[in-house]
């Protein structure tokens, strides 16, 4: 009796053919399926300036500067100033506006900084500002 001898090779035709089938399947598919639709919230903004508040100035070195309700300035060392000084107009002014004054060229990170400490002393009203200098 003689043996056989085993072959060693993949037969591949099936595998295409099925490769085939779920291309044509996922080509008529694909334009059927719908498309998600993303809410984006809408920005809207400040029905009118308020007569009194305090504004935050951020420059482009980063240096932070706070000018009271009259108009004063007064140079801040960092957010430990600002900190201080925000906690004593909050005393003063309980319900003052605060408006965050940016230079284009800040980074946004010591922007954020300076939002964060502003809302970590309670004001409620806070509102940013970008300019070009």
């Amino acid at each position: 009796m003689r043996q056989r001898r085993l072959k060693n090779e993949i037969n591949v035709v099936p595998y295409i053919d099925v490769m085939l089938v779920l291309l044509v399947i996922f080509m008529v598919a694909t334009p059927m399926m719908s498309t998600g639709a993303i809410e984006l919230p809408s920005a809207g903004t400040a029905p009118e300036k308020p007569e009194k508040y305090l504004r935050v100035q951020v420059d482009k070195e980063g240096a932070l500067s706070l000018f009271n309700a009259d108009g004063q300035e007064s140079k801040l060392d960092g957010v430990r100033g600002l900190r201080s000084s925000l906690a004593s107009e909050r005393a003063r002014t309980p319900e003052i506006a605060v408006l965050v004054a940016a230079d284009k060229e800040v980074p946004y990170r010591s922007v954020i900084e300076t939002l964060d400490e502003v809302k970590k002393q309670g004001f409620s009203r806070v509102a940013l500002e970008t300019s070009v200098h």
